[in-house]
This record gives C-alpha cells, sequence and structure tokens, in this order.
C-alpha cells in the first residue's frame, strides 16, 4: 500500500509509504492521500499528522508518470480531469492529492528530507510543520518547466511574503531547514530522525484541549486573512461566541475550582 494510517487515539498519522520514488505522487498516490484525509475528516480524531516513509517527505510529481503526459489525449485524460468544476460540484483532488482539501480539523506535516517541488505544496498545505535540521524545501520543478499546479503559489506568499515567494518560486534553489523556520515557512526544527515524533508530540498537545474552542480559532485564523478588521473581527466573534457557551463557562468553572492553579495544567 503506498498509504497508511497509524490510529493512535486522537492522533492519526497519514504515512506515504512510496519510499523507492522519494514518495513522489502518481495518480494512484494522488487517490490514496485523498482518501486517507477523507477518511480523517470524518472521523473521531482530533489532529492529523501527514508523514513521508523512507527518509523523504515528498519528491513531487512523479516525473516519470508525468512523462507519459506527452500526447494531447492521454495529458487531458489526467489534467483535464482535474479542472475545477463548476457549480456546486465537488472540487476534485490536485495532482498531488489533498491539495485543494479545506479540512476542519488540523493537520501538521512531518518533514524529513526533501519536500520539493508538489511535496513542498503538500508542506504548505499543513496548518503546521515540523522539519528535521536536515530537511529541505524547494520548488525544483522549476528547472523542468513544470508550474506549481498544488497552492504553491498561494500559500508560499502568504506565509513568506510576495518577494520572497517570488525569489524561492523564481529562482528554484534549496531552502534549508533553518532559513525555513527564519521566514515562516516552518514552525519548528528538529534533529535528523525526529520530525514524526515531534509533531505527534505537538498533536497530542493540541488534542488534549476542548476541541471547539481549537476548532474556532483554527477556522479564524484561516478564513478572516484579506479581511478588513472591523468583518474580521466579527467573524471572528461568531466563530468563538458557541465555543465559549459550550466550553469555556464549564473551563471557567473547573478554574475556580482549582483546576490549573500555579501554572499547573496536567489535568485540564
Amino acid at each position: 500500500m503506498t498509504v497508511e494510517i497509524d490510529k493512535d487515539g486522537d492522533v492519526w498519522t497519514i504515512i506515504h509509504n512510496r519510499p523507492e520514488a522519494r514518495n513522489a505522487v502518481d495518480p494512484d498516490s494522488a487517490d490514496a492521500l485523498f482518501a486517507a484525509f477523507q477518511e480523517f475528516d470524518a472521523s473521531d480524531a482530533k489532529v492529523g499528522v501527514f508523514w513521508g516513509a523512507g527518509g523523504a517527505f515528498c519528491g513531487g510529481w512523479d516525473l516519470k508518470y508525468a512523462s507519459t503526459l506527452m500526447d494531447d489525449d492521454a495529458f487531458h485524460d489526467e489534467i483535464g480531469a482535474l479542472d475545477f468544476p463548476l457549480g456546486s460540484a465537488p472540487v476534485p483532488r490536485g495532482p498531488m492529492g489533498p491539495s485543494r482539501m479545506e479540512l476542519s480539523k488540523p493537520v501538521i506535516g512531518a518533514i524529513e528530507g526533501p519536500a520539493v517541488a508538489g511535496g513542498m505544496e503538500l508542506a504548505l498545505w499543513c496548518d503546521v510543520r515540523v522539519m528535521a535540521e536536515t530537511a529541505f524545501m524547494g520548488v525544483y520543478c522549476r528547472r523542468w518547466g513544470i508550474t506549481l499546479m498544488d497552492g504553491g503559489t498561494v500559500r508560499l506568499p502568504r506565509l513568506v511574503g510576495q518577494g520572497k515567494a517570488l525569489e524561492i518560486t523564481m529562482t528554484g534553489r534549496k531552502v534549508t531547514a533553518e532559513e525555513c523556520y527564519r521566514i515562516g515557512l516552518c514552525e519548528k526544527v528538529v534533529g535528523h530522525g525526529e520530525a514524526r515524533t515531534a509533531a505527534e508530540t505537538m498533536a497530542r498537545e493540541i488534542a488534549r484541549f476542548p476541541q471547539e474552542a481549537v476548532l474556532a480559532d483554527r477556522r479564524s485564523i484561516i478564513e478572516t486573512r484579506g479581511m478588513q478588521v472591523h468583518d474580521a473581527l466579527k467573524h471572528e466573534w461568531t466563530n468563538g461566541k458557541d465555543a465559549i457557551r459550550n466550553e469555556g463557562t464549564r473551563g471557567a468553572a473547573r478554574f475556580r475550582d482549582g483546576v490549573g492553579r500555579h501554572g499547573d495544567f496536567t489535568a485540564i
């Protein structure tokens, strides 16, 4: 199987297991990743971790497969089938699988080795990225005349700003984990081989909190991007008030009764 799910209570780890191709994505693995994240989003799990087996997060779109699309009919059958539909029809998977999905729950990318080209786009799709110190990103598809097709031109400037996004995208250069952390392209750097463990630890930390409030704040951060401040504040209030009623008042009562005093949050 190219995709496996390690289900550990509230935390599910979705594993892309195609190490012989550096976890490059072909249509079969794209379908499998899409299905795995659909299953995660519909489940009772609270946080997902996305990891590539064998020392590579993802080497991008499978270029050996892409080379078979030179015939116009073959190109249309694959790329044309992924066009965004009109009206209310569901959006299909992206060439890289889940890149067009808008999940209701957080996903943490656990990045070892390369996360390049489309693999970088999958990393950008995650809510948070944990990188091993030896991991790296880069728009390596630049050298082969392949565009970013899975959100890279949308998500990269939102994380690092337009100028830096243009420089990284147009040069196609290697971006080390240290630089990723410095420019806001990842949120945590850990030792070689430790990315999955660190990401799962972070996921469990998130999963132990009252989830309605976690998800309300997550939605507000994502949905208010680009809004005028007045509209964003109204949106934040709408997202959060039910969570305060359902969870916050009970949490305040627990604090009143002695839970969490003196900085001890082990029994929240």
